[in-house]
This record gives structure tokens, sequence and C-alpha cells, in this order.
């Protein structure tokens, strides 16, 4: 990542952050909208965007928590730390329509369960220590994480915390994300980088069903986790394998706004540009632009028109009842 230009840097990691933080929500069926995440972190990074949705309270908590992670990554995690990520991801003490007991570790007398499918129909992957076992269990991991001069490969290390964490799961909610945090930040560590290219939580995400199978294969009361650590080490790789095609992408865009930089666009043409160099879902159309961009019919058809004649849009009439329009591929 060295020989690419700062800019560029920061619009690539904009890019896999906004993808990590969205799935690993999505992971546990919280969906958030990707273009407020991408606003809070774009400011953050001190991007420039154009047309993005202002971030709320809530997202806002969760990008702090991922950026706090990766860019202080060499600081160390204490109780402390963790308590604030985790009040930031529940800002106002549920989970739902439940209260939670936030930024402290769980109390409660009930078994705590590592679950996964729709309610009504979840399976129990591992049962977690008794919460009196907490306390002394998170210093002990603590302990290990910040430890200097420890002879464990970091990314092995990144590998055993996740699996370590996962087994104490010390809050009432909220454990797989924090999870996964604890993940990119020692990621991050081990890269030397306060920036992330490369999205673990989308990988699992993908990875879903293999994901529990291996976390359930390990924590069976057996303490062998060699199998974890290939399941690990070869979803990282998948990972970085979809980072190296979003760093082309956007490589690709630089490089062709470097290109145009002086072919006149109004700010609505820069911003359907863009969203189709981010992978635009679906078919543009006149409509679709005039709606997204808040402009008249005749206004989003003028656009259109412009950019046909400047060669960076081409019609793609396939037989449907509207035109429809993509970038050139000659410019890609």
């Amino acid at each position: 990542m060295g020989s690419l230009g700062f800019d560029v840097q920061s619009k690539a990691s904009l890019d896999v952050m906004t993808e990590d933080i969205v799935r690993s929500s999505e992971i546990e069926g919280v969906i958030l909208n990707s273009d407020r995440v991408r606003s809070s972190i774009a400011e953050h990074l001190g991007v420039e965007t154009v047309g993005l949705l202002r971030p709320d309270h809530y997202t806002e908590g969760i990008v702090q928590v991922m950026l706090d992670a990766v860019r202080n990554s060499c600081q160390p995690l204490s109780h402390e730390r963790l308590f604030d990520w985790h009040a930031a991801i529940f800002p106002m003490g549920r989970s739902g329509m439940y209260p939670i007991t936030v930024g402290a570790y769980r109390t409660g007398s009930e078994p705590m369960q590592v679950v996964s499918g729709a309610m009504g129909k979840e399976r129990v992957h591992y049962e977690a220590p008794p919460s009196d076992a907490v306390p002394g269990m998170m210093d002990e991991f603590l302990d290990w994480v910040n430890r200097d001069g420890d002879a464990m490969d970091p990314i092995l290390k990144a590998a055993v915390a996740h699996l370590w964490f996962v087994a104490i799961h010390p809050f009432d909610d909220g454990n797989g994300r924090l999870t996964r945090t604890i993940t990119d930040m020692l990621l991050a560590r081990a890269d030397g980088f306060p920036l992330r290219f490369y999205s673990m939580s989308a990988e699992i995400l993908r990875e879903r069903k293999s994901y529990y199978e291996a976390l359930e294969r390990t924590t069976q009361g057996s303490t062998e986790i060699t199998g974890w650590l290939m399941w690990f080490l070869q979803t990282i790789r998948k990972a970085l394998l979809h980072a190296e095609m979003t760093i082309r992408k956007v490589v690709c865009k630089a490089q062709f706004w470097q290109r145009h930089k002086d072919i006149l666009m109004n700010e609505r043409q820069v911003k359907m540009v863009n969203l189709l160099w981010e992978g635009f879902e679906g078919k543009l159309t006149t409509s679709k632009w005039a709606k997204i961009t808040k402009a008249s019919q005749a206004t989003a058809l003028r656009d259109i028109t412009d950019l046909i004649a400047k060669g960076i849009l081409i019609s793609a009439e396939d037989g449907g009842r509207s035109t429809n329009y993509r970038l050139n591929p000659s410019l890609m």
C-alpha cells in the first residue's frame, strides 16, 4: 500500500472499513445504513464525500469504536476501554426491546449461550462460563493481550484472542461485535498501520456457516485449536483476495478522476458517477437518477445526455421498457 498516495489509501480504507462495520453488525442481525457509516468514517479520515446522509448518534458511536481500535491498536486493551466500546454500541442501554447491563460485564445467573439462526430456530454452539468467573478470566485475557515481547506470531495472536474472547462471552450482548473489534485491533497492530485494507467481518459473514462450525468444534472441551487457527488463516487469505479487488477498484476510480479532472460536471453528475464506481445496485435509469439527485426527469435526462456526449456513460438498451445507463467500459 505504500506505493499508493495518501488520498488513494484513505479512500481504499474508507471502502473497507465501511464494509467491515456494516457486515460486523449484519452478522448479529443489525442492519446499518452504509451511507451513514461511510459519511462518519469519511469525516474522521478527512475524505471528501458528496451527498451522503449525515451519521446519527448510534452510527457515530460504532464508527468511533472501530477507529479507536485500529488507530490506537498499540494502546493497552483495558477493562475500561472495553466498557467504553460496549457503551458506544448500546447507547440506549437496550438490546432490541430488552434492557441489558451496559459498560460492565454480565452478572446474571442465567446460562450465556453462543447461538446462531433465526428466533425460534436457534442453534446452540457453546455455553459460556458462569458470570462470577468472568472478571478473573478477563484479567487473564487482557494480561495476555497486552503482554510485550510475546513470541507468538501476531496474526496467530489475533486468531487466539478471537477464540478466547468468544469463549468468555463477558457481556450481556455485543460479544460478537467486540470480538471482531479486538480482532481488527490486533490485526492492525500486526500490520503496523492505522488504516484497514481488508475486512475480516465481511469474510466471516460470507463464511458464517463454517465460522460457527469451527467455533463449535473448538469449544467442546478440548484445548486443541489447530483447526480454528487453520480456519482463521484461510479466512484472512480470502479477505485479502477480496481486498485486492476493492483496492484495484479504488485505484481505477482515482485514475479515472485524474484523467477527467478537466471535464466539467455538476454536483449531481459527480455524485452519480461516484455511485456507479462504487457498485450501483440494479440498473440506472433516468427515473432513478432523478430520484437520487432530487431533480426533475428533464434535468436528469440532460445530465445523462451530457455525460454520454462526453464519453463517460453509455446507454444499454437490453429490451426492457426503459433505457438504462452505465459507465463506459473503456474507462474502467
